[in-house]
């Protein structure tokens, strides 16, 4: 790696806010013999920019041994993050690829057939006449021949032990604060009726700890080898028989993955297996700190690594969950460049959003909602229910208030599309959503002002959360939730000139600050340090759409507007669906 070319490979034309500064501590952290740099840098401090800079600082081809690795990876566990760096001018020599999933075959009459059905993956021996141009192989060809080659982390893990992705010298994964969450969630392995293709044969037997476990995955991996056997034997392959084959061999790597490392006393990982309702049923084997896994598919993959979020919220606490050695790894703090006035937080508490709790909370976190939308008249605002529950209940609520002409929600399959007619339409809508506390850029009058419904604490219900909490981790516990509550911040502040309101609604958040205080980043300390109470119109629904005279004021300052509340085909969520 050569950091000291990291201010010449930033690939804009000026720099803007810490950004220079940050190249700065950058380089030093590289230049002082470190493996690892995590770079905490909040929203709006051009992250994909820094990154593009690190990654030009890669050893390339001729500078150094020639048995030394060069080049770079770029990564990111998000779709939407990747998509936003395909579409960004100053980032065109990022050479990006996709799963073959995502990209359809050319042949004729298969041009709507995923690359991993087409023809090369049905027919044993196929030559496929127009490889060369096939969208995937191109993409993929392209990528590992060029200095920079960005893939989501899943493609990337997955790619490990590849020939074509390689070691190379440098790999920057943006978006990096979940990495060993990341990591857990892939290495999980689900054994059910829907993802062992021979369940029929052998469901599972009752299953107690991970040597039972282990036990019935020796049994699965015999299985799924005769099966892949008879498979291979085929000439011609269905594209059922084809997503069958591809699933067998993806299970057996899980499963000798997972059996190796259970019966590894050196291991540093702890399996935790579930299964609910006994011999027959689902059973799930999860991993805790996965140190192992992620070695071979993140850490093997190069010599230098960058570390992008702005929630790597405890060094210590982040390299022990991730297998690091700390004293291998610095951490760069990029300063916050948006004024703190413009993305102030407000105590809006309603009560405690326990399930206990809920049932008496909720209707009045839905009267907040209301009077939010009076005091937001003319301003589109996000809630963020947590759960699907949650939000189907909130909009009931707010539809038996009146109010329901003004609100959009989604449900787990239409949820892009929802989301991208909310943004596309002028209408001062609320949007309810779940899970939408990261990677979503609502810059300017995309949103204006939103809402916490609940603190956003793991899952107790969760055997990996359940068993931390059980070895004493609650510190652990409180900093995941506050990465999420601080990613929900950044929704609606997306630029030094922007501005963005973020009401608390759960009274649960302000002892969730109290509890991970020491660590908070400086900049979100000061946004806590100065919440205030706000100043909110009384209840009135027909207020809040437009139907009365007290429209409560709204935050912009300026005069409401007329609006139509009909809308078009356009605006509507299935509108894509009925044009």
């Amino acid at each position: 790696m050569k950091p000291s070319r990291i201010v010449e490979e930033f690939p804009a034309p000026s720099f803007r806010g810490a950004q220079e500064q940050a190249l700065a501590d950058i380089r030093a952290a590289f230049e002082a013999g470190n493996d690892v740099v995590l770079v905490r840098a909040p929203t709006g401090s051009g992250k994909s920019l820094l990154a593009r800079a690190i990654a030009g600082c890669a050893r390339r081809a001729g500078e150094d041994d020639a048995a030394k690795p060069v080049g770079s990876y770029y990564t990111t566990p998000q779709v939407s993050q990747l998509d936003d760096v395909a579409s960004d001018p100053l980032l065109t020599d990022l050479s990006l690829v996709r799963g073959k999933g995502n990209y359809s075959c050319i042949l004729p009459g298969e041009t709507m057939t995923p690359v991993d059905q087409a023809p090369c993956a049905r027919e044993r021996g196929f030559d496929c006449p127009v490889k060369h141009r096939c969208p995937y192989f191109s993409d993929r060809d392209i990528a590992s021949n060029r200095d920079i080659a960005a893939m989501t982390l899943a493609y990337f893990m997955q790619m490990a032990g590849s020939e074509v992705f390689g070691q190379r010298d440098v790999v920057v994964v943006d978006e990096a604060h979940g990495l060993a969450e990341w990591a857990e969630m892939y290495a999980t392995i689900e054994l059910g009726p829907s993802t062992v293709p021979m369940w029929g044969q052998k469901p599972a037997p009752a299953v107690e700890d991970s040597e039972d476990a282990a036990k019935y995955a020796d049994t699965l991996v015999t299985l799924c080898k005769r099966r892949q056997e008879e498979l291979r034997s085929e000439i011609e392959l269905s594209q059922e028989e084809v997503a069958e084959r591809d699933r067998i061999a993806e299970l057996i790597r899980e499963l000798q993955w997972f059996v190796e490392d259970a019966r590894d006393p050196e291991s540093a990982t702890t399996w935790v297996v579930d299964q609910h309702e006994g011999a027959g049923s689902k059973v799930v084997v999860k991993p805790m700190d996965p140190e192992r896994y992620l070695k071979h598919t993140v850490w093997d993959r190069g010599t230098k690594f960058a570390l992008l979020s702005a929630t790597i919220l405890n060094k210590e606490a982040f390299c022990r969950s991730s297998g690091l050695d700390p004293s291998r790894v610095a951490l760069v703090d990029v300063e916050h460049t948006f004024p703190v006035e413009n993305r102030p937080l407000f105590d809006a508490t309603q009560g405690k959003m326990t399930y206990e709790h809920r049932e008496e909370t909720l209707p009045k976190i839905a009267r907040l909602v209301v009077r939010l939308m009076q005091r937001h008249p003319d301003e589109k605002g996000l809630i963020h229910a947590h759960s699907y529950a949650i939000a189907e209940e909130l909009v009931r609520l707010l539809n038996d208030f009146g109010v329901g002409e003004r609100v959009r929600t989604h449900d787990s399959e239409g949820r892009d599309a929802a989301l991208d007619s909310w943004k596309r339409s002028d209408d001062a809508d609320v949007f309810v959503s779940v899970k939408m506390e990261e990677a979503l850029d609502l810059k300017y009058d995309l949103a204006r002002w939103q809402v916490l419904c609940k603190a956003p604490y793991p899952n107790t219900r969760d055997s990996r959360v359940a068993q931390r909490l059980e070895d004493g981790q609650w510190a652990w516990y409180y900093r995941a939730a506050l990465r999420t509550v601080i990613q929900a911040c950044g929704r609606v502040v997306r630029a030094p000139d922007d501005s963005g309101a973020t009401y608390l609604a759960d009274s649960s958040l302000l002892d969730l600050f109290e509890r991970a205080r020491t660590d908070m980043p400086p900049w979100f300390a000061e946004q806590v340090d100065r919440m205030t109470v706000p100043d909110l119109p009384p209840f009135d629904p027909a207020a809040a759409v437009g139907e009365s005279g007290n429209d409560g004021g709204s935050s912009g300052g300026g005069n409401r507007r007329s609006r139509s509340r009909k809308r078009s085909l356009d605006d509507h969520p299935l509108g894509d669906v009925w044009q």
